[in-house]
């Protein structure tokens, strides 16, 4: 991948990682945001880590300059910009931000941030006008401290672990400074808009393109009774504490002997192993397909041959939590009868017993039990899916909110 050089007019997207297959949401809005005719350049802190890439990455004509993930990799070009930004007026200013951010959290990390920002600011040729940042913490961060360095405006996007897991001086102070912050769930910009009330906040759901995705088959009816023709399960979800799926592997374990059924995993994560073993553990590994990460089009077809997707998304140790996964979007899209829990802004798509069952947070028994419902009634699932693709034509439509941030961008100076 070409890391190419930021073109004059144009705004720089401060991503954590690019192209990152469990962040179709974003890649999604850059490709829409350029569609509208914004000069887009993705400023990456990391270069990317999955072994494939989805067929909208292609689609996507921005450049990427990846920053140094560590510094020491690079030293010559961090020490070359330092030195640039040690004559700037600003610097000072910035230094102090910083100072203030690493008294409270002294980590490495920090220092990794404020090197990051110096080659941002130092290799931004003044044809940049704009710099918006999606994730509230690090991301926000460099951005925060670049754009006082070139006194740009900045802006943010705040989506779910990056909120929860910020001290809320910190985000007060990002909050304050940006020029405008968009939200992804009406519960997180509440939140937000409650630490500091000045600030510009507005909710933005990121939605999908209908029209662009496959027309789903639901021609098939299976209730569970046929050994040969089992009811599929499938959850697409990264492999963390967050998305429950050792939950979802307890809960149908205790599926009673007469179903027959087939779960499916997509996605990568730490867990993968440990949750392999809970299934051996379980007595079920001979149900369960792993199936790692998968271009957005291969779930697609992953998509249209299950019957129910479930995600039992719960807050974790950490404080980490979802926001409104994208991937519940694209399950009702394809007219997938959902079950899952009321985490986050979940709440705000499914509407429980309308389009989609929604169960108590680590609640195994009533998992299993909505999970049985499901198999068992093939019309239920049936209404289920055709009301939640309404829902998501409906209310969930993505040019809707990328003409927003489109608009917001065009309007900063």
């Amino acid at each position: 991948m070409s890391e190419a050089k930021y073109r004059p007019e144009s705004v720089a997207i401060v991503l954590k990682g690019y192209p990152r297959l469990s962040e179709t949401f974003i890649a999604q809005e850059i490709l829409g945001l350029e569609r509208k005719g914004l000069d887009i350049h993705i400023v990456s802190l990391r270069h990317p880590t999955d072994p494939t890439r989805h067929e909208i990455h292609e689609a996507i004509a921005a450049g990427v300059t990846y920053l140094p993930e560590y510094l020491h990799h690079e030293p010559r070009r961090v020490a070359r910009c330092l030195w640039r930004q040690l004559r700037n007026g600003r610097f000072w200013s910035m230094l102090g931000i910083w100072t203030r951010d690493f008294c409270r959290e002294p980590t490495r990390n920090r220092l990794r941030r404020i090197g990051q920002a110096l080659v941002m600011a130092g290799e931004m040729p003044p044809g940049t006008r704009r710099i918006y940042a999606h994730f509230i913490h690090t991301p926000g961060s460099v951005a925060r401290y670049a754009a006082r360095l070139t006194g740009l405006p900045y802006s943010l996007s705040a989506h779910a672990k990056d909120i929860w897991t910020t001290p809320r001086q910190e985000i007060r102070e990002k909050l304050a400074d940006a020029r405008w912050t968009v939200c992804c769930t009406r519960t997180n910009t509440g939140y937000l808009r409650d630490i500091e009330p000045s600030a510009h906040i507005e909710l933005v759901y990121h939605g999908l393109d209908v029209a662009a995705l496959p027309k789903p088959d639901r021609s098939h009816r299976r209730d569970g009774s046929e050994l040969r023709d089992p009811c599929r399960i499938l959850c697409v979800a990264r492999a963390v504490e967050k998305k429950g799926i050792d939950l979802l592997l307890q809960a149908m374990a205790r599926l009673p002997d007469d179903l027959h059924w087939q779960f499916t995993h997509v996605g990568g994560g730490e867990k993968g192993r440990e949750l392999q073993q809970l299934a051996i553990q379980l007595e079920i590994a001979d149900r369960v397909d792993w199936l790692g990460a998968l271009s957005r089009n291969a779930v697609m077809q992953q998509m249209n041959g299950a019957d129910i997707f479930c995600l039992p998304a719960r807050i974790a140790a950490d404080g980490d939590r979802d926001g409104l996964p994208n991937v519940l979007l694209e399950a009702l899209s394809q007219e997938l009868a959902v079950a899952t829990t009321p985490t986050g802004g979940i709440g705000e798509l499914i509407d429980d017993g309308e389009n989609g069952l929604i169960v108590g947070n680590e609640n195994i028994e009533a998992l299993a039990a909505a999970l049985e419902r499901l198999i068992r009634n093939p019309g239920l699932r049936a209404r289920f899916g055709h009301a939640g693709r309404l829902r998501v034509e409906r209310d969930f439509a993505a040019d809707a909110g990328i003409g927003r941030i489109a608009d917001m961008l065009n309007g900063m100076t």
